[in-house]
């Protein structure tokens, strides 16, 4: 596989490039820390990094004012990768930019004291339920990286929230049915925040809305067809026959899943018989059309280590690849992946790839900040300098203005056959 094609591994045994990249090893960091001008705490401490991130989002969203959502370039998963062009002459400066939710819904209902008593590491709070099961962090800091993320996957659409072709019955009236009337039930798996759950509530008020996480870190006003539960969804589900959904969403929830067979066999069974499931992923690796990724080391380390890391700790993270084919393999029909790729930074030509470019560099510096720490540390027994050092050389490379660098997001449906009344 090249490092310009997210789509070209077809299965589980297919490899990323990563023996083509020059990577410094664990014991050459402090020198190419020296080479970039020191340690991170040195020339650019992470507080300060933090503000600039802040900033970075602050601006962008000043900035952007998208009325109507861009139109990112998407593509079956089958096809060769077009080529983003560089825009040469324009302006590639960021403006840097900013996002924020303004989410003002809450969750009801009440939480024992030992699922809000935090597990903190490495400067970074961690979820209490099941601790040790999820290896991102669940502080203020995440949550604004997931609903930031939340804001480009529905850039990526168009505003849509799925792209699932959903059967709605119409809406009885533009007041929301109780969550236990609803013709139509959606379950949300891993909701963070709960915004793409409480966004779905507020579209549809005919349809009630499930959403389940180790943290809970949701709101606690929500629209009345709109609930959250602290839950493990690798347990068994224990959903009766009666309460089978119409349609189960997951997002992100790549290295988060150990036994994907036995998720998806349990997602089948808890669809209606013709009901879907979608799968909102993205690539946990860097791409690149030019020699980008061969000038990127840092990046090209972090991204091998990081999968590497999180296979040994039972989970691994870049597996949006085979969603489709574990679809297939768990029996579900019409099965269709779409992908799409952005730039991280300003640097492509089109008007639109340029403001998602700026959203997502921002957003890769944040993901840089939440993915390392655990499992450097944990599995890699990185000290906590070592990990800054890390990081910083890769967020430097993500803001380097002469590597073009890309990410690739996946959309995945498949539907339950209509004659699997199991």
């Amino acid at each position: 596989m090249s490092s310009s094609d997210p789509t070209s591994a077809a299965g589980p045994a297919a490899k990323d490039p990563v023996d083509t990249v020059p990577v410094p090893g664990p014991d050459q960091e402090a020198a190419a820390g020296d080479r970039q001008g020191g340690a991170a705490t040195t020339e650019e401490p992470a507080p300060v990094v933090a503000a600039a991130v802040a900033a970075d989002v602050a601006d962008a969203a000043a900035e952007a004012e998208i009325e109507t959502p861009v139109e990112a370039e998407a593509r079956p998963a089958e096809a060769p990768p077009v080529p983003l062009e560089v825009d040469i002459d324009g302006d590639n400066e960021d403006g840097d930019s900013a996002y924020a939710s303004d989410t003002s819904s809450r969750r009801t209902g009440s939480i024992t004291s030992s699922i809000v008593e935090y597990q903190y590491e490495n400067g970074r709070r961690y979820h209490a339920y099941r601790s040790g099961q999820y290896v991102l962090p669940n502080d203020e800091a995440e949550q604004d990286r997931l609903d930031l993320q939340h804001h480009i996957w529905r850039l990526l659409l168009k505003g849509a929230l799925y792209t699932a072709p959903l059967k709605l019955p119409d809406p009885v009236s533009d007041v929301p049915v109780g969550p236990d009337d609803a013709a139509f039930r959606i379950l949300d798996l891993g909701c963070g925040t709960g915004i793409w759950a409480i966004d779905m509530a507020d579209e549809l008020p005919q349809a009630s809305v499930s959403g389940i996480d180790l943290s809970p870190i949701q709101p606690e006003w929500v629209p009345q067809n709109c609930r959250f539960h602290v839950d493990d969804y690798e347990d068994e589900w224990t959903y009766r026959a009666d309460e089978k959904f119409d349609y189960i969403h997951g997002r992100a929830l790549s290295g988060t899943v150990a036994d994907w067979a036995r998720f998806y066999g349990q997602v089948r069974a808890h669809l209606k018989p013709g009901a879907w499931v979608e799968m909102q992923e993205y690539d946990a690796w860097i791409f690149s059309d030019d020699d980008s990724c061969a000038r990127a080391p840092w990046t090209m380390e972090w991204v091998a280590k990081l999968d590497e890391a999180s296979s040994k700790f039972g989970k691994q993270i870049n597996v949006a690849k085979h969603h489709k084919q574990w679809m297939i393999d768990a029996g579900f029909e019409d099965v269709h992946e779409e992908v799409i790729r952005i730039p991280i930074g300003p640097w492509a030509q089109r008007p639109d790839l340029k403001e998602l470019g700026r959203f997502e560099r921002v957003h890769m510096q944040m993901s840089v900040d939440s993915h390392t720490p655990a499992l450097f540390t944990r599995v890699w027994s990185y000290s906590e300098a070592q990990v800054q050092i890390l990081m910083e050389g890769v967020k430097n490379e993500f803001r380097s203005k002469d590597l073009h660098l890309i990410t690739g997001y996946r959309f995945i449906i498949g539907r339950k056959p209509a004659t699997d009344t199991s």
